[in-house]
């Protein structure tokens, strides 16, 4: 099996998250979590701030998103072309494009030796210091494999533009065994019993997922994990490169003008798919009212 990417989608300072919160939710209503299927399913769900922060998800307007992008240690101009074309590979299926910018780019890509790849989720690079990077791609070179540019550059482009990582889905985490992917990945990824928790472990909290009806582990957005550490003694493929579940559900939420769009695993037409998204968006602000009534009652209360 090729070696695991070591990628740690960076989490911002917990002094942030609700700003954050609020912020992905201003950009796209839709990042505002389903208030009623959390409680639905979380017994005594308190709709505090820092919690809904923490299951906000982090995805960009749905109209199109255009991002700028800089390289904070001048690398040559071959490399930094190549880069940005595997990032815009997403724009082949998707209402998605990031151009180079000297001027205060929003996406801005260091390649710190020994920092392993990692990448901030979605909106969360909006709250990262303008001089410094909201995406790390270790010591990449032009004498990088091909093959390596579409698992690693096009993964850590899937955080930028708001994807977590796919194998933290709930239907995968339980195909995992906890005792022997901690001393897996201490011994590969040099990560602490906290860190493969936190990395591996912990699913992601289904009620609040804006994504497909399962877990897709051919995706882009999943580890590789290997057959030794399930508890089915079978691998996790991982992806390699961007797959058609991954274009689908991205092509949801960012659609092409005048392109038929997949809505939760179904074709429609551009008019069905703008119906229903602004079906979700209706639902998202009416429970962003809600939740502004509910965290008003509650300041109140407080003073």
């Amino acid at each position: 099996m090729p070696e695991l990417i070591a990628c740690t989608p960076k989490s911002l300072p917990k002094e942030l998250w609700i700003s954050a919160a609020s912020t992905a939710v201003q950009i796209n209503p839709l990042n505002h979590p389903p208030l009623h299927r959390l409680a639905s399913v979380i017994p005594d769900f308190a709709p505090t701030a820092e919690r809904i922060a923490v299951v906000t998800t982090k995805y960009w307007h749905t109209n199109g998103v255009r991002l700028t992008v800089g390289f904070l240690d001048n690398p040559p101009n071959d490399l930094r072309a190549r880069i940005i074309s595997h990032m815009n590979a997403w724009g082949t299926r998707i209402n998605a494009v990031f151009v180079e910018s000297n001027s205060e780019p929003q996406v801005r890509i260091a390649r710190t030796e020994g920092d392993g790849y990692w990448s901030y989720l979605g909106t969360d690079i909006l709250s990262i210091d303008a001089d410094q990077p909201t995406m790390n791609l270790a010591s990449f070179t032009m004498d990088m494999p091909e093959s390596e540019f579409h698992r690693v550059i096009r993964h850590e482009t899937g955080h930028t533009l708001g994807c977590p990582h796919e194998h933290m889905r709930a239907e995968l985490v339980a195909k995992v065994d906890p005792e022997k992917a901690i001393k897996f990945f201490g011994q590969t990824q040099g990560w602490s019993p906290a860190e493969v928790r936190q990395q591996v472990l912990t699913p992601l909290e289904e009620s609040s997922l804006l994504g497909t009806l399962h877990a897709d582990p051919n995706s882009i957005m999943c580890y590789q994990i290997p057959g030794s550490i399930t508890t089915d003694a079978k691998p996790i493929i991982g992806g390699t490169d961007i797959d058609e579940s991954d274009y689908a559900f991205m092509a949801s939420i960012y659609p092409k003008p005048g392109d038929s769009a997949v809505v939760a695993g179904q074709a429609t037409s551009p008019a069905g798919a703008r119906s229903d998204l602004q079906g979700r968006l209706d639902r998202a602000e009416a429970e962003r009212d809600i939740l502004k009534k509910a965290l008003a009652i509650m300041a109140r209360d407080e003073h």
